[in-house]
């Protein structure tokens, strides 16, 4: 019998240590372990790699990353009651699983983790776009994290995927998409959460690149795609007034129409444009 097989089943755990789901901290469990073991399968060769988890809950996704036999999992958990639900599964898995108890926006737990690692994570809600954006923008690239299997509502997870001319094209999708490879890797109805949310999630997997696709200084780059998103139903010649006094021309020379608004400008576009203005 396999450890994950030892373990009371999910509903058990939340049942025996009170732990129903608390919207202040963007809870929802997944609590069908079938389901976690596919979305730790999406995180890539587990068995050479620690994994950074943030959230586990009640812990169905960090039983699935040990049971698909990750080499190490440490878990940041914020709400106490669900410490020894995952000390259970620390029992289980000797040496495998080290829990941290605190806020992953405040905590760094790179000293605790060992290269090779990759994040996987079922997000809550409420601070996952941030840590995606943390994780994206570090002060030196490559980062210390090798991939992010991430779980988020769907329409985040289609914004960090999306291409231009796309409602759901904007700034987070150029900046994952400059820095990584992004794919959406599964979609989940509500159903499959405890409680249900009121909309689809869906699982985000993105690679690090060694270096991002195009030369760019991350502040310029970072300014420039703000100015012109921040106004987007305008055209780049006003929305970017403030960057530059003659920006008509520095678009054009970066192959640009300046009657164009930000949603129809692709990736190496806005580069080229960064590296201009940086010029």
């Amino acid at each position: 019998m396999s450890a994950i097989d030892a373990l009371p089943p999910l509903r058990a755990v939340i049942a025996e240590h009170g732990l129903s789901a608390r919207k202040s901290l963007g809870q929802n469990f997944l609590l069908d372990l079938n389901l976690t073991a596919k979305i730790a399968r999406q995180a890539g060769p587990l068995a050479e790699s620690d994994i950074l988890e943030i959230g586990p809950g009640p812990g169905g996704l960090t039983r699935g990353l040990l049971s698909e036999g990750a080499r190490r999992v440490v878990a940041v958990e914020k709400d106490s009651r669900c410490i020894p639900a995952l000390q259970q599964i620390a029992e289980a898995y000797p040496g495998r699983l080290e829990i941290v108890e605190g806020d992953a926006l405040a905590l760094d737990v790179k000293a605790l983790l060992t290269p090779p690692i990759r994040v996987a994570a079922n997000l809550p809600y409420n601070i996952g776009t941030e840590l995606l954006v943390r994780w994206l923008t570090p002060p030196e690239w490559p980062p210390y994290w090798e991939s992010l299997t991430l779980m988020f509502q769907r329409e985040v997870a289609e914004r960090i995927v999306a291409k231009p001319g796309s409602k759901a094209y904007g700034r987070l999708a150029l900046l994952a998409q400059w820095r990584s490879t992004a794919r959406i890797a599964l979609v989940l109805p509500p159903e499959a959460f405890t409680p249900p949310p009121k909309i689809s999630s869906a699982v985000v997997h993105l690679e690090a690149l060694p270096e991002p696709r195009f030369p760019a200084d991350p502040a310029v780059l970072s300014r420039t795609v703000a100015a012109a998103f921040n106004q987007r139903r305008k055209m780049l010649r006003a929305s970017l007034k403030g960057l530059a006094p003659d920006i008509e021309d520095r678009l054009l020379a970066s192959g640009i129409k300046p009657t164009e608004r930000a949603e129809q400008v692709s990736l190496e576009q806005f580069c080229t444009l960064a590296r201009n203005l940086a010029e």
